[in-house]
This record gives C-alpha cells, structure tokens and sequence, in this order.
C-alpha cells in the first residue's frame, strides 16, 4: 500500500496533512478512486442514484446531493434537469439548484461523506445471521438525504446506516485511504492529456462533423441524434479514450462551449453551433455504458453512406417538433437505404439505447415487452415498403410520434389521434404488401431476412427484461421463445424516436404513459412482421397465444389488414411447428446467431453443463421463487467459472399498461442459463462447489415458498451482509472487465437482494 508509507513519512519530517507533495496525492487520490468506483459507484451511478449522488466522476462528488427525486411517478409538468455534466457547471450552479455538498471545504472531517464512512465503523453490520430490521432496499424507499448539520440526528436515528448502506463496510486499508484522502481535502486525479496522435483523431471527426455543405451538415445532424447517449471511444496508444458527442457554441480547437437542450432535436438556441467530442473521464456504470468505435474506418464508411450518394438537399429542416421529433420529415432527404443501413450495422447499439438510456426504473416501460425473445432485421436489400423512399415520405405524417407536453395524466385527444395515425400507417403498410404480391413484385422468404452480410454479430439479437430494467446481447441466447421480432427501417427508427432521442426522464407522467402506450404498437408491428413468415393457418393460433385474456382491440392491432395476414408466404415448412422450425432455421442461416460466447454446454465441465440443461429444462412456478438475475460462481479443482441465471417470467399478455401481477403465469416461468454476464443489476450472487452443482440445481427444482428459498440462499448464496461479500463483487467485477475489456461497466447493486 501507498498510503501507509507516505503518512509514515508526514510523520517523520513533521508536515502536516496539506502540505502532502503532488505525487504522493495523485497516487493517494488514484487509490480513492478505486474504492469509490468499486464500494460507492455500485449504488451512486444511475439517475436513480441515491439522493441524486453521482459518483463516477469527480464532477458528481462535488456537485453533491438532493432531496428532490429524479423518478417521480406522479408530477403532472415536466421538471427543471439535473444531468451531470450538462445542466450546470460549478458548484456554485449547482448549489443553486438545491444541490448540497457531501465535502467539507473548512473541516473535512465533517463533510457528510467523511461521517457517513466513520459511522459505518463504529457501527458495523453484524455478518453472521439476517440483516438487521430498519434497513429498506426497495427502489421507492424514502430516502434520507442528509444535508449539513443534519447528521448527528441522522446517526443518532440510524446509528447501523453508516456507508456502504446495507454491506460491509470498508477495510481497514480502504477506511484508511478514504480518511486520508478526505482529510487532505478529496485531491482530483489528474484528467490525462491528450497526446498527438488522439488530438490528430479528434481534429478529423470534428472536421468531417462540421462540414459546411447542407448534405454534411444534414448527415451530421442524423449522426448527433442517434449518437448523443453513445460512449464513443478512440484508440489511445492501443487503449480506449472515451468521449462523448455534443452541439457546442465554440468550433473546433476552442474550448467547448456546451449546447444543453431537453432533447437531442431541439433548438440550439444559437444560429450557429459546432458539433464537438467532449473527454469523458467517468467510471463505465454498465447500465449506461454504450461504447461505439470512432476510427478512421468508421469516418470513411459513413462519407460513403451519407455524403457519396447522389441526392439534394435545397433545405436544412427547422427545429419546430412537428419537424425535429419526425424523423421521416426530418431527414427525409438521406436516402433511406443510407439510413437503415447506419442503424443497422450497429443494431445491438441502436436498441441498447432504448434499454441502457436515461430509464434506470423501467418498470411502466418495460412491461410493453416479454421477458425473452429474439429480434431479427428486413434485408436492407430486399423489397419492402420499409425501404420505400417514396412510401415513407408518403406515410412521415402518419409516421409521428408522441411529444412531450405538460398537462394532465393522459389526454385522451392527443393518444386517440397518434392512435389513429399508427393505424392508418399499418393499413397502408399492409395494402402496399398485398399489392407487390399481387404484381409479383414481393417474395416474403427466406432470404427476406438479413443474414449479417456474413460477418456483421448484430443481425441476430436477444433481449431479456429483468421486471424493470432489461438487457440486450448479440445471437440467439436460450431455448426458443414465445415471440419473436422481425425489424424494418421505419420501426427501428421510431423506436429510437420515441424511447431514445424523445423520451424525457424529467418529464411529465402524460409522456411517459403516452410514450409506453405507443411502444404497444411497435411491440405488435414487431410481431405482426414475424407472423407473416408463418404460415397463413398458424397465425391467428399464435397471436391469441401471446394475447391470453387481451382487449379485443389489443389483439385486432395485431392483425391490420385481414388480406394481408392471410397471404401465403414462399416458405415451404417441413414440420407441424413452422415457429420453431423457422427460428432454428435462422439459428443456422445468420451470422452470429448461435451465441457461442454464452453457450454453457461449450464452456463448461460435463457434470455442470448437465445441470444447467436440467434447469433450462425444468419449465414451471418453482422458478419464480428465483431474483430476475443472479450471478452463480461454479468453483471445482481445476475450474472457476462465472453464469448468468435468468429469470423469464410468464405472462398471458403484455398489452396491458397496470395489473401486470394479475396477468402472471408462474407455471410457464422458465429460467435462461448463459456464461458469463448479462444484466447490469444483478439481484443476488450464488457460491457453488463444482461437486454440489447437481445439489444446487436440485434444490431450485424444489422451491415453492419463501421459506424454501432461503435454505437455497443459507447454503449456496452471498447475502448482503457477508464477510466476504466485497472479495465476491470484485472478483466477479475483475472477471467481467477480463471477458469484455471494451463493453463492461461496474455492476449497480441497487436491487441486490436485501432478505
């Protein structure tokens, strides 16, 4: 250790705490850093953080904290934004915007944070037995946020609320390192320089972004919006540099001058902006970690997508949101093959952003969508109205989305007209189908259904919900679904429209029911595409399956155009289960599908590969006695190895927006079995001897009570309070950075199991 030695020293030539040298602060603040980010960042790094304290960077340290809540399911207007990095600046800004400081400038020792890590030792959490009554890990706890000079009541009520909430508190090394560091006023660690050869990088990114002809103005407009939440990362002497991508009143070479607007899409406020990279030094949170390449391949394909192609734009489109929330009128001149191509190659990314963006309780924006299905792409290349230019342009009015407006709960003549609109585009869709048909112009086969292009993962995707957060990986993961997905153009980018670019976290409960209501029609649109590779007989069969006990007019939407649903496809099926017989189909025919990274029966000892199939395999109510997503740790002699145990609840359908337990099917819960990680909100950790991996399967096959599952978790889990609860999270930690050195975050241990 550092520290020890350089306050070994201090003490020898007598200099007191200030006057440590700046090394030995840069190497004290680097050790901080790391207890911050591995014991604090795991609870403070989501916009639904604690109190609003951030801290996976020192910008969110020094801002401090609020009593006012991000996630607030009732406010009936939108309310002012309190986005690190974007919405003020200094501390002073912030403290305008009630945030109150956890640093002490005068006696560090009595900063809230400096208490709060004392508290914790004086009153440690017992490790042996159950945690302590009091404690509340429930997302919508009422938080204690503990301004100055309120904490000595704080401490006197909740002497065992001491930090890290709810676990084991620091080592002695590490309460050593923190005391320190505090004491000496919390010194920053120096931000890197940006050598030459990352300067040379960014000069040509902002260069090509900031072209002064309207096709590469338009072209970087796209750009900006569909990237703005992305964690762009440049090579730095063979590591990544991070970034992030900004409108700025300042042009390139100038200090940034941040543009900071509610949406990607609204007014800069200036005539004149820059499209800028702004350094990024924060700590990944893997629920907000989107990394995206920035090289100069990347540069080169899109000038041939946006700039090479011949096409005009006499215009620039304005700001007014019937044109800058419309995408289809907005960027109506990029051709659309150009467009669907970008969202394309990165489609993990496009709709990562809808699950890893600003929606950190996701549960009213969640339930829209099943607990595990597959999703696959239109051929960019083949015949479809979603490649229509002129169609497109033809539907844009129907074509647009919900935007923020305060007012009541729902407006009723806002969602029946947007309502109306889907309705009419689903029509046109349908008849433009039925036409090609007719003209033999369309073969909706096989070959409809991008392959990847023979080396692209993204044409196969899985997403899982975990309840109210969800995640999304590349290739087919599990045992086949009960739906599936089939994306155009038009769907991926509205999508993105409405959940990314246009939803506002801050904003009114009427936007955000009415964003979750139309999210409903995607979702069918979504499946309505995958019906049509069924055959015409199995359709209705399917869709009253997933829409059990549905409103009537739930399950019409489906089926737009009764013409067109019962068209035959070119498929000539082999079996009596054309679903799956087409999924396995698609397994073998995209790249990338099979998922082999979390494919267990490769990766795994005989005996522990046996088990696991056992469990995927073991279909029914004992499973929802299991947390949405834990992390099993199988150690035998000669192997330690990671899973992901995921839960997929069943429902009898998803077209309903309240109720949701009302429509469980704990009989058809199932569990997913992968290796490694998936999910950023692990809800408990398993310790298993390779030798008592049967045992362990067993016993979850047994569960069917509370008290049932605790055995499981006594004999095979690491509860909140455990020893050696910290040694777990880092080694799981150091195993996810080692698997996935680009994509990996820090774990948010929010709903880790509390009981």
């Amino acid at each position: 250790m550092i520290i020890r030695p350089t306050l070994w020293l201090l003490l020898i030539v007598g200099l007191t705490p200030g006057m440590v040298f700046a090394g030995e602060a840069q190497a004290l603040a680097g050790q901080a850093n790391r207890i911050m980010q591995q014991r604090c960042m795991v609870c403070h790094g989501c916009y639904d953080a604690p109190c609003q304290l951030k801290l996976e960077a020192d910008e969110g340290l020094r801002r401090g904290a609020s009593k006012d809540l991000v996630y607030d399911g009732t406010r009936l207007t939108a309310v002012n934004m309190t986005r690190l990095f974007d919405d003020a600046l200094t501390e002073g800004q912030w403290r305008d915007k009630g945030f109150f400081p956890v640093l002490d400038e005068k006696d560090p020792r009595d900063g809230t944070l400096y208490r709060m890590l004392q508290l914790k030792q004086a009153h440690p959490m017992s490790a042996e037995g159950p945690i302590p009554e009091g404690f509340d890990f429930s997302l919508y706890r009422d938080q204690q946020c503990v301004k100055p000079g309120e904490f000595d009541a704080y401490a006197s009520k909740f002497p065992l609320w001491g930090m890290p909430y709810g676990f084991p508190g620091l080592s002695s090394d590490e309460h050593e390192i923190m005391t320190s560091w505090l004491q000496q006023g919390a010194p920053r660690v120096a931000k890197p320089l940006l050598d030459d050869a990352l300067r040379e990088q960014i000069a040509a990114w902002e260069a090509f972004l900031n072209g002064d002809d309207n096709k590469s103005r338009l072209m970087a407009r796209y750009v900006y919006e569909h990237l703005f939440l992305a964690s762009l990362y440049l090579e730095d002497n063979g590591e990544p540099a991070w970034f992030r991508l900004v409108r700025s009143t300042t042009p390139p070479g100038r200090n940034l001058g941040l543009i900071a607007t509610r949406r990607p899409y609204d007014d800069p406020g200036v005539p004149t902006f820059y499209y800028r990279l702004q350094r990024m030094n924060v700590a990944p949170l893997d629920k907000i970690h989107m990394p995206y390449r920035f090289d100069s391949e990347r540069l080169d394909w899109y000038r041939s997508l946006f700039l090479e192609p011949e096409y005009n734009v006499a215009k620039l489109p304005g700001y007014t949101p019937d044109i800058a929330a419309n995408p289809f009128r907005s960027f109506r001149a990029i051709p659309v093959k150009s467009r669907y191509r970008f969202l394309l190659e990165e489609a993990q990314f496009t709709i990562m952003n809808f699950i890893k963006g600003p929606v950190c309780r996701g549960q009213v924006a969640l339930n829209v969508i099943e607990d595990h299905f597959w999703v696959m792409f239109i051929d960019p290349n083949s015949k479809d109205p979603d490649a229509d230019q002129a169609f497109l342009t033809a539907e844009a009015d129907n074509l647009r989305l919900p935007v923020v407006r305060t007012g009541t709960p729902v407006d009723l003549f806002y969602w029946h007209r947007y309502a109306k609109s889907h309705a009419a585009f689903q029509q046109a869709k349908a008849d433009y189908i039925v036409s090609e048909l007719e003209r033999g112009d369309r073969a909706l086969d096989l070959d409809t259904i991008w392959r990847g292009d023979g080396n692209n993962p993204n044409a196969a995707l899985t997403i899982f919900r975990h309840f109210d957060t969800a995640s999304i990986v590349q290739g087919f993961v599990g045992r086949e679904p009960k739906t599936a997905w089939v994306i155009g153009y038009s769907l991926l980018e509205r999508i993105h429209y409405l959940l990314v670019a246009g939803f506002d976290v801050y904003g009114p409960l009427s936007h955000q029911l009415e964003s979750r209501l139309y999210m409903d029609f995607l979702r069918m649109e979504g499946e309505f595409n995958f019906l049509m590779f069924m055959p015409p007989e199995q359709r209705r069969t399917l869709r009253d399956h997933w829409y059990r006990d549905a409103p009537p007019s739930a399950v019409q939407h489906v089926f737009i155009s009764t013409q067109a649903m019962e068209r035959d496809n070119n498929i000539r099926y082999k079996t009596d289960n054309p679903k799956r017989e087409f999924l396995s189909t698609m397994r073998e025919r995209i790249h990338g599908a099979k998922a082999a990274d979390y494919d267990f029966r490769l990766n795994s000892a005989a005996t522990t590969a046996r088990a696991f199939e056992a469990l995927e395999q073991h279909i029914g109510a004992h499973n929802s006695y299991l947390p949405d997503v834990s992390f099993v740790n199988v150690i035998g002699d000669d192997r330690d190895e990671v899973y992901t145990l995921l839960r997929n609840s069943g429902y009898s359908n998803i077209a309903q927006l309240f109720k949701e337990e009302d429509r469980r099917l704990p009989a058809e819960d199932s569990v997913t079995v992968v290796s490694g990680f998936i999910g950023a909100y692990p809800n408990y950790f398993f310790q298993v001897n390779a030798a008592e991996i049967e045992d362990f399967v067993a016993q979850i096959g047994k569960l069917d009570s509370a008290a049932s599952y605790a055995d499981l978790t006594r004999r095979f889990g690491v509860p909140r309070n455990a020893a050696h609860f910290w040694q777990v999270s880092d080694k799981l930690h150091n195993r996810y950075r080692n698997q996935r050195p680009i994509s990996s975050g820090l774990f948010d241990y929010n709903r880790y199991s509390g009981r």
